[in-house]
């Protein structure tokens, strides 16, 4: 992570992105702090324009869980102060609406207008049904556990 963080010093380029997935995954359950300082790292060397949210969920599941874990993390005080991060903020704060998907829709030229044509479209319809119908979200995992069968 590191290496990829200090690419755009090293080389004096632009153009280096970061993908947050499952590495992320991984270390925001074992090792929360790590994640932290991943998410530090990669926001002080690249930019928080340049680290784009994405998932693994074929080998994880379903991303509800990570995106919860991304929406709730911070980097804490200490870490902060000893390597020199900012806070990542709010929960849907600037730093996280970019790496939530404001900085793939300028890599994909999605402009505004585009994007509120979403605001109705049918799966934004089949949202309103499943609210309106009652039903809350789950970060429930299915499948098999080890030593017992969850559902």
């Amino acid at each position: 992570m590191t290496d990829l963080a200090e690419v755009p010093a090293r080389a004096g380029v632009s153009n280096v992105y970061a993908d947050v997935g499952q590495l992320f995954a991984q270390t925001t359950i074992a090792e929360p702090k790590l994640a932290a300082v991943m998410m530090g790292q990669l926001i002080a060397g690249l930019g928080a324009d340049q680290v784009c949210w994405g998932t693994d969920a074929i080998w994880t599941g379903a991303p509800q869980w990570q995106i919860e874990a991304l929406r709730r993390l911070e980097i804490p005080e200490a870490l902060r102060r000893k390597h020199g991060f900012a806070p990542l903020g709010d929960a849907d704060g600037p730093v996280k609406r970019a790496i939530f998907g404001e900085n793939n829709a300028r890599l994909y030229k999605f402009d505004a207008r585009q994007r509120l044509t979403l605001t109705d479209d049918r799966l934004a319809q089949a949202r309103l049904a499943y609210e309106r119908d009652g039903s809350l979200r789950t970060n429930l995992a299915y499948g098999f556990v080890a030593g017992r069968n969850a559902t």
